[in-house]
């Protein structure tokens, strides 16, 4: 039997069997993201997260028969999220949802696609949150902790900075991801794509004493990871948020940090010292350059703002 016939036939009625139906329909997506498609565990995990709210959704509205919903109930969905979520949350819901119907269809588990005639929702893209020069520097003096602890978590911001790294790339480097010699670091980004970006001096400097002072004497066996804890196993990212935060704090910095704010401080930094826009799309890994072109929207509002301050007329 046919994908799309078993979906009919399973589809007239509530109770278990659609539960039941609906969740495999949801693991068997999620399966094809991971084999067919390689998205990290994490992009695959918000997918689930976002399903599993239209699924509530779709039980309620159609008895768990997904060939029964219409675009109307698409827009019906989208209207009870816009209540409780914002724009960019909505946006990647659908997206979420999109995905899935797209897959069904394409599968033969659903007959048609209720999304087919949805807008996306406009959002208004906002600047990411920037350090300035100096607040980068006094966050890499403040790294948080005494010791070997302190000596970490230097080495951990200043490569967060200088590679301009997502978090789960920097908790995901090993030891042999960084070349000391060679003055760069291999790491693996969305979608599993491998980059090789360059580091810095300072950043190298940091490495090295945490390689030859404190990764000795707490990793454990055969580990690989690049940083660990003191219990000698790879780090969290959480743990890396957290040290994040008391850098920020320590520094006097009131506003949110998050690791991400370095990227996106790396970023903004190269483009104000004068680096092409394509090979900061190629040190972040961005797939397309729209993407990256947000930081000229960040170094522009930059210029605006010193204009505004020190030109006589520009208040």
């Amino acid at each position: 039997m046919k994908g799309g016939e078993r979906a009919r036939g399973e589809g007239g009625g509530g109770g278990g069997g659609a539960d039941d139906r609906l969740a495999g329909l949801v693991r068997e997506f999620i399966g094809y993201l991971r084999t067919e498609r390689g998205l990290a565990t994490n992009t695959t995990s918000a997918y689930e997260r976002d399903l599993a709210r239209y699924i509530r959704f779709a039980r309620k509205r159609s008895h768990g028969a997904l060939e029964r919903l219409r675009p109307s109930d698409i827009t019906d969905y989208l209207a009870g999220l816009r209540r409780e979520l914002a724009g960019s949350s909505v946006a990647r819901n659908l997206s979420a949802v999109r995905t899935f119907h797209r897959f069904l269809l394409a599968e033969g588990l659903c007959a048609k696609d209720p999304t087919i005639h949805t807008d996306t929702p406009k959002v208004l893209a906002g600047l990411p949150s920037v350090l300035s020069q100096a607040e980068v520097e006094s966050m890499l003096a403040a790294a948080p902790g005494e010791g070997p602890f302190a000596v970490r978590n230097r080495a951990m911001l200043e490569l967060l900075y200088a590679a301009g790294l997502r978090v789960s790339e920097l908790v995901g480097l090993d030891e042999d991801s960084v070349s000391l010699s060679g003055e760069f670091l291999r790491c693996r980004g969305k979608g599993g794509v491998e980059r090789v970006v360059p580091v810095g001096r300072a950043a190298l400097g940091a490495l090295r004493g945490y390689l030859s002072s404190v990764r000795p004497g707490w990793v454990k066996g055969d580990e690989p990871a690049l940083f660990v804890s003191r219990n000698g196993r790879r780090l969290t990212r959480k743990l890396v948020w957290k040290v994040v935060n008391e850098a920020a704090r320590a520094a006097g910095i009131t506003r949110p940090i998050t690791p991400h704010t370095f990227r996106h401080s790396f970023a903004t930094h190269l483009l104000e010292g004068g680096a092409d826009l394509r090979v900061i799309q190629e040190l972040l890994g961005h797939a397309s350059i729209s993407t990256t072109e947000i930081y000229t929207h960040v170094d522009r509002e930059r210029m605006r703002r010193v204009h505004s301050q020190y030109h006589p007329r520009g208040k």
